[in-house]
Parts: structure tokens; sequence; C-alpha cells
């Protein structure tokens, strides 16, 4: 056992190889998990600049955008996602954050 944390092991993995946007998405996650949702935020923002054919981080960077009370943000953060998803053939995930703009007050 390494004694280094989740986010820390991921940091390091990045390190190794920056591009891989799986890692960049379970970095951004792991913020999340620790409530620090404007970390999140960012990182899930490098990580659409980077990759912006990657539904799962539109979806969940406006999850956390309307955590935060920002539904304004979170909706376009949605819509971008929805082109996203359909660019890549991911219906699941632009149906979803379809819904999930549906949601918003």
């Amino acid at each position: 056992m390494t004694g280094k944390s989740r986010k820390e092991q991921l940091e390091a993995m990045l390190r190794d190889d920056p591009h891989d946007p799986f890692l960049h998405y379970a970095l951004a996650m792991e913020c999340v998990s620790e409530g620090n949702d404007e970390e999140a935020i960012r990182r899930f923002g490098d990580l659409i600049d980077r990759h912006p054919d990657y539904p799962p981080a539109y979806m969940q960077g406006g999850q956390a955008l309307a955590r935060l009370g920002r539904p304004a943000e979170a909706a376009e953060w949605w819509r971008r996602g929805i082109e996203a998803a359909r660019r890549v053939g991911d219906r699941h995930a632009a149906d979803e954050m379809a819904g999930l703009l549906q949601s918003l007050p």
C-alpha cells in the first residue's frame, strides 16, 4: 500500500499520462466526493477543453453547478453536453442531460 490518497494516486497517474480523459474525469469526481464542487467544475472544464467530446464531463459539471445554485450555467453545460453526446453517438447521455435540463426550476 502506498499510503497515498486516491486523489494523490490519480494526480501521479496524470503526470505519467496527461492525455487520458478518464484520469481527468476520475480526478474531478474525487473533488465531487470531497464536496469540493468548485474545484470539480474547474477540472471538468479543463477536461472539456482537452476532450470536447467527453459527455460525462458536461453532465457531472452541470450537476456540480446546479448544487452550487447556478442553474443557468448548469443548463449551458448540459446543452453543450447534449451536442457532444450526439456527436459521439451517445444517446443515453444526451437523453439523461435533456432530463436534467427539464428538471431545472
